[in-house]
């Protein structure tokens, strides 16, 4: 039996040197599963509540109180169970918190055993973690999504939108696609440099140029992808993360490229000249967190054409979800488990997202770990793509070397899954 002998929790450091949860499931045959909890920069209000000390130490980011509730109260309700029934595991824990954004515990707290659980237990049945998440044998590989430039909160310029990804198009795996997009970075740097610009990574290990617009920067990544001898559209598209919350004051949309703050109306319109001058295939978080007739607005009108992705909008969280389902806001979803904080929560999640026929996207934070669950968990639920930053810092190539270990348990050459909208 996968009983749970003893939890171990710890505080580690995350990629952005600030200190997070670590947490080990030992069971009784001496199986240990451990977990790492990420943590982002640019949030939503509405996600599950991340426990910090807010004392002196680390700034007040230390997660000392967090650490001490998986090894006290979580121990105690949880020793001795079965560490594979992870519904029971992820609601004895959320029933422990008894809040509705796990503030007591901590999202941070409850999320290192939930991951560490599944883990363990797995490794208990000696198979790899995306089949015993996944259960089933129609397995597909996600498409990349590489985030090559920064801006935002994520990086020190001028650029207002937070990621601007290339998407490898007409692959037949995900290795193909890992290598071509590399070769772009690398073209990439080189431009960069020979503009005399930096080529310092932000936080997602995307290159952080002084650049003054949003169109600059997707014009500077076309002349990479042209100088590794590809083509936009036939090789390469774009997507964005806009992260629009953080720009959004006073119902009003503040770029720095523009000379004057944008109304919901006239962003939409700034959005939808972009997407006609560059081949824009995916949107995140195109309006601001609670602009739910702005994103209804924008998903009538290009909805049909581009992927238009709810992450400060949904925040992983399933009632939020069936709001914007109600209301036709977006027509995909960024899921991040910290954001709602088990893995139960996470899956019920992507599972009305996809019968509803939105695309689900797995997604890093800005702070991470070595960690590489959403590796697994993006081919376990066949959720098609896949965020885990740029070709740079070992905490991101970690989640994309994972995935190529996966992608030698495929005998079919072609694996990735197709998308609707590329």
């Amino acid at each position: 039996m996968t009983s749970i002998k003893n939890i171990i929790s710890r505080q580690i450091l995350d990629s952005r040197g600030h200190p997070t949860v670590e947490t080990d499931i030992i069971l009784d045959n001496g199986i240990i599963g451990r977990a790492s909890v990420p943590s982002g920069a640019s949030t939503g209000k509405h996600e599950a509540h991340e426990l910090r000390d807010d004392k002196k130490d680390f700034h007040g980011k230390s997660v000392l109180n967090a650490v001490a509730n998986v090894n006290g109260e979580i121990f105690d309700a949880l020793t001795g169970t079965d560490a594979s029934d992870q519904s029971f595991i992820d609601n004895t824990m959320i029933e422990l918190d008894g809040t509705v954004n796990k503030r007591r515990l901590g999202a941070n707290a409850i999320l290192s055993v939930s991951l560490a659980a599944a883990q363990a237990a797995a490794l208990y049945y000696k198979v790899p973690l995306f089949k015993y998440l996944g259960g089933k044998t129609n397995y597909k590989m996600p498409t990349p999504m590489f985030n090559v430039i920064n801006g935002g909160v994520h990086a020190n310029n001028k650029l207002s939108f937070q990621e601007f990804m290339i998407i490898p198009v007409n692959i037949n795996s995900f290795s193909e696609g890992l290598r071509k997009s590399a070769e772009v970075f690398h073209c990439l740097k080189s431009i960069i440099n020979d503009k005399g610009l930096s080529t310092s990574v932000g936080d997602e290990g995307g290159f952080a140029p002084n650049l003054n617009s949003e169109s600059d920067a997707l014009d500077i990544i076309s002349m990479a992808i042209k100088k590794a001898n590809y083509k936009l559209v036939d090789d390469f598209v774009f997507a964005l993360d806009v992260a629009s919350t953080e720009f959004f004051e006073k119902k009003k949309y503040s770029l720095t490229s523009e000379k004057k703050p944008l109304s919901s109306d006239q962003f939409i319109s700034h959005l939808k000249k972009l997407t006609k001058k560059h081949p824009i295939v995916s949107i995140e978080d195109p309006m601001a967190e609670d602009d739910w007739d702005g994103w209804s607005k924008l998903t009538t009108e290009i909805g049909n054409e581009i992927q238009i992705v709810g992450d400060d909008l949904f925040v992983t969280n399933i009632e939020r979800l069936k709001k914007g389902i109600q209301k036709k806001s977006a027509n995909a979803i960024l899921i991040k488990l910290n954001q709602i904080g088990t893995l139960t929560e996470t899956i019920d999640c992507i599972e009305l997202a996809k019968a509803n026929r939105y695309e689900t996207i797995i997604s890093h934070r800005s702070g991470e770990t070595e960690n590489t669950f959403i590796s697994d968990l993006s081919v376990a639920l066949n959720c098609g793509q896949i965020k885990a930053g740029s070709l740079s810092r070992s905490d991101r190539i970690a989640k994309f070397n994972q995935l190529l270990r996966i992608e030698e348990n495929f005998t079919s050459k072609k694996t990735i899954k197709n998308n609707r909208f590329y």
